[in-house]
């Protein structure tokens, strides 16, 4: 592919369903690109490098924005269910074939979205920090991310200390590591969302999470092999819902890591990747 990596790597656009999207694509160019989606009014510059670099030892990785989302154009649907249909339309608008998708939090959602409405562009799924439809806990955000995302810090970037990590030493510090690596990339960083993203996105959110008549029947459907991750303490998106997600998806394991938060992949990045690789890595071996 090129020598860029998640600092350096130019933003692009493309054009698809009317909306300009923003990407960054970097990494080896081997097999099957990786697509990232992100969390709750994130964007690009909110994934941690040592994530992103890491995971591109291996392969090409491939951020974006989806619509309505910083310096992507449109606006951000009030259903996961377009937000995937955008999303499917963003990577098959990159001519891609079949790509492995990795979602984080609403963007675990997305990613289920993709794989229900274009199961043959996805040969593999990373579902981390997330939920089913209808999840426990997941009708609206819960009481502790409430609290988190409705007090004032200091430091804007505190915020995510509260929201990725527990509350003990160990984790706080790996979570002051973490911002370090967030605020890496310098130069040409993504805009901030603006006040339109999180009203639609909890709008989207509470459409998901709402309760219904057997909510994890849909589950069934997603056939591709997935690996589902988050922290044993989330109260983000309740870590019970990522053992949900493994008891009901055909081909799912799961991996829950020790005193770790919604941001568990930033708080052990390199157990991350290392476990994220091997599971993408072994499809190749197939």
């Amino acid at each position: 592919m090129t020598q860029h990596n998640h600092q350096t790597a130019p933003t692009q656009f493309v054009e698809a369903n009317g909306i300009r999207f923003a990407y960054r694509r970097f990494g080896k160019a081997a097999g099957a690109p990786l697509v990232f989606n992100q969390h709750f009014t994130g964007t690009m510059d909110h994934w941690d490098p040592a994530v992103t670099d890491g995971l591109a030892n291996d392969r090409e990785v491939i951020l974006f924005n989806n619509a309505g989302v910083s310096s992507s154009s449109g606006e951000v649907p009030t259903t996961i269910a377009k937000m995937g249909a955008n999303a499917v339309a963003f990577i098959k608008a990159l001519t891609l074939t079949k790509v492995d998708v990795l979602g984080f939090s609403i963007g675990g959602f997305v990613a289920q979205e993709i794989a229900v409405q274009a199961p043959d562009l996805v040969r593999r799924l990373v579902l981390v920090g997330t939920g089913p439809r209808g999840g426990e806990g997941m009708a609206a955000l819960t009481p502790e991310a409430q609290e988190i995302f409705g007090a004032t810090y200091d430091e804007p970037d505190h915020l995510w200390l509260r929201v990725h990590f527990t509350k003990s030493e160990k984790s706080q510090a790996a979570g002051r590591e973490f911002l370090k690596r967030f605020r890496v990339r310098a130069e040409h960083r993504d805009p901030e969302v603006n006040e339109k993203v999180a009203p639609a996105q909890l709008e989207a959110i509470g459409e998901w999470g709402a309760p219904r008549e057997k909510p994890f029947e849909y589950l069934k459907s997603i056939r591709q092999p997935t690996l589902v991750v988050n922290g044993g303490k989330d109260v983000i998106i309740y870590s019970v819902n990522s053992f949900i997600l493994q008891q009901h998806l055909p081909d799912a394991q799961l991996v829950l890591y020790p005193d770790a938060n919604h941001g568990s992949q930033y708080q052990y990045p390199k157990q991350f990747v290392q476990h994220a690789s091997a599971f993408l890595s072994e499809a190749e071996a197939r």
